[in-house]
């Protein structure tokens, strides 16, 4: 269908009736403008928050099936309101939940993958006039059950069903008025970007940058679905996501610091073919995510391992690195959560010495130690002590000229 758009709007774009009464305008007025719209939502403020601390009054260890059916109606509650919003200033629409628009994943609870969109009923209801409103974050299994995307998964919502009904434009509205350089709450220097290559975005949303999810961009680029970060509480352009240009050089294009990590060590591991294999396919197979990876050569024939995890994962990491000990014939575990990862992304920065030793030496004149290094074409990370992060980063946004002529306002919300 031609002239579709869809637009996501976060929790805090939401998050009070004044605020759902906007975006209501706002979707309006791109109605009025001769669009369809299919408007993807999050749940209120902080309502999912809220609704895992409930859970935690009752069992530390929810069944992940239950969670997700609970957490599911954060979202319903924001659809609903938002189209009795709409309706209320004189136009049709009509709210869905994941599973009425078509969202079918696979089973895995608190962190599905979307498997196909069956775009029958969204498009039945936009040629009826109706604007769409969709619950975003959510959809259902083949066995009929509610699932959730995991955190941020309302973005994927939004760009995977922007691919389905080939969306002229895809709008990610948010608290911020887009993509920046970094982090503004710490570097109060940080510039907006007025459009980002689809790959270096993917890198910033992996590497901490928490304005995008990392699925959406990556369903974005295989789509080539024309997507655009922008402020719900203005009207500013915002941050066009977009296929990579040509460039003369390699240059750092964003620095992200990602907090939410943990390192973990599994020490003494026995010098044989498999035990690698042994140790993560049994994080695999409990669904935990893992980072860098670094092997550690020791003495008399055996190996310290170290990879990083997300803070979410390390009680269970550590359980589970516990049952596969005796296993792979280790020694112990040992973990550090007050670490995090530090990146400068752009494209063909590998690539560029000037770039890859500005980087060390700008640690190395702070006196930060680097536990760990990964490197891409796009990107070079590392592993340090969080205290010194912040100044890290911002050392590293002057040093490779990021910074903008005049400090930014950020909007309180």
């Amino acid at each position: 269908m031609k002239g579709i758009i869809v637009q996501k709007y976060g929790g805090t774009s939401v998050g009070s009736i004044e605020r759902i009464n906007n975006v209501a305008k706002r979707i309006i007025a791109a109605k009025n403008n001769g669009k369809k719209v299919i408007a993807v939502v999050s749940a209120m403020g902080d309502t999912t928050d809220d609704l895992i601390e409930k859970t935690k009054q009752i069992t530390p260890n929810p069944s992940p099936r239950e969670l997700d059916m609970l957490l599911s109606t954060g979202e319903q509650v924001s659809i609903s309101l938002l189209a009795m919003a709409i309706q209320a200033q004189g136009h049709k629409a009509i709210s869905l939940t994941g599973s009425q628009c078509g969202v079918f994943t696979n089973g895995n609870y608190k962190s599905a993958r979307i498997e196909k969109i069956d775009k029958t009923r969204i498009e039945k209801e936009l040629e009826e006039g109706n604007i769409v409103v969709v619950a975003g974050f959510q959809g259902i299994s083949d066995n009929g059950d509610v699932t959730t995307l995991g955190r941020g998964g309302s973005d994927t919502s939004a760009v995977a069903l922007a691919a389905a009904v080939e969306a002229e434009l895809c709008e990610i509205y948010t608290d911020v008025d887009g993509v920046y350089t970094t982090d503004p709450r710490v570097v109060p220097k940080a510039k907006l970007m007025d459009k980002v290559a689809y790959d270096e975005m993917l890198e910033l949303a992996r590497l901490g940058a928490k304005v995008l999810h990392p699925r959406s961009v990556e369903i974005a680029r295989r789509y080539k679905v024309p997507l655009v970060v922008r402020s719900s509480f203005n009207d500013k352009p915002g941050t066009k996501i977009m296929g990579v240009e040509a460039m003369e050089k390699a240059v750092v294009r964003g620095i992200t610091l990602d907090d939410n990590i943990a390192k973990v060590s599994v020490l003494k591991v026995p010098d044989k073919p498999g035990i690698a294999f042994k140790l993560f396919s049994h994080l695999a197979s409990n669904n935990i995510g893992v980072d860098m990876i670094i092997q550690n050569v020791n003495t008399n024939e055996v190996n310290d391992i170290s990879f990083t995890v997300a803070k979410d994962d390390l009680n269970h990491a550590i359980q589970v690195l516990g049952n596969v000990m005796t296993e792979i014939g280790a020694d112990k575990v040992v973990y550090d959560s007050s670490v995090v990862k530090l990146s400068v992304v752009g494209s063909s920065i590998l690539g560029d010495p000037d770039i890859v030793s500005g980087f060390f030496e700008c640690l190395y004149e702070l006196g930060i130690n680097v536990q760990m290094i990964s490197t891409s074409e796009l990107k070079i990370s590392c592993i340090i002590d969080q205290e010194k992060a912040n100044e890290a980063l911002q050392s590293l946004h002057s040093k490779f000229s990021l910074d903008a002529d005049e400090e930014i306002e950020l909007n309180v919300v």
